[in-house]
């Protein structure tokens, strides 16, 4: 009997050892998905799998999709309403990115986002407790909310037209500094914002004539070009030359 008594309270021992290990298991497992911690899975992702010239190796997240597994749960788990207005904007910036990553690799390989039909408007995913397609993340909860045209050289749809994507996550407390600085390095770019002075001519990436409202609403009457202009103290566009619109180049930003 005393052997079995030693025994016993051996192994309620154990038992309590393992409820203990377990709780804090779930503990941890089940904490809340914090801004600081999302946009620290979010940039060590990037970092891992985006160049320094925004090329997205997507044969490479394909072979190891653990670091894109989480953060399309956190994604989908993020809640939304417990954080402030900053933190909600940059979320769903990073959402928007990763989001599109995911969808690529699902499909993976391809050459161009036009190859998934329903890609923007149809296909639906898990966000901050809502199922959303892209289009609603770009529209419902960025652009009719925060009305910032900065958003547009934030948010990158995976092709060769879009803005260079960046390797670091946006931050709620950052985000006037990040939105500014994408915008400049974008509208700086001269493969982006083109001049032709021998034909007087400014080419404009499409998405200039797609959010014509939206890089105009604040009523004084400003085009394309003079939105550009407040990012370019050097260099200004020429207000009187006239402007174009160049074809949106829909393959898909792949480092391969």
């Amino acid at each position: 009997m005393k052997s079995l008594h030693a025994f016993g309270g051996s192994w309620a021992a154990f038992i309590v050892l393992l409820l203990l290990v377990s709780g804090s298991a779930t503990a941890g497992s089940g904490a809340p998905i914090t801004p600081a911690s999302f946009t620290a899975q979010t940039t060590a992702f990037l970092e891992k799998f985006v160049n320094k010239e925004g090329k997205v190796n997507y044969a490479a997240i394909q072979r190891n999709p653990e670091q894109l597994d989480g953060l399309l749960d956190s994604i989908a788990a993020f809640e939304v309403a417990e954080v402030n207005m900053a933190d909600q904007y940059a979320f769903y910036l990073n959402a928007y990115n990763i989001l599109v990553i995911s969808e690529i690799v699902r499909n993976y390989p391809l050459t161009s986002v036009q190859d998934m039909p329903g890609f923007f408007n149809r296909s639906r995913m898990q966000v901050g407790g809502e199922e959303l397609t892209l289009d609603q993340i770009e529209t419902d909860k960025l652009r009719k909310i925060y009305d910032d045209p900065r958003l547009h050289f934030a948010l990158v749809c995976g092709t060769n037209s879009c803005p260079r994507l960046s390797r670091t996550a946006y931050v709620g407390k950052q985000l006037f500094v990040q939105l500014n600085n994408q915008t400049k390095f974008a509208l700086l770019d001269p493969k982006y914002v083109k001049v032709d002075d021998a034909s007087k001519m400014v080419k404009l990436p499409e998405i200039f004539k797609w959010y014509e409202a939206d890089f105009s609403k604040s009523g004084d009457g400003k085009t394309g070009v003079m939105y550009v202009n407040q990012f370019r103290k050097e260099n200004r566009l020429p207000t009187w030359y006239a402007v174009e619109y160049y074809p949106y180049n829909w393959s898909l930003n792949d480092q391969k």
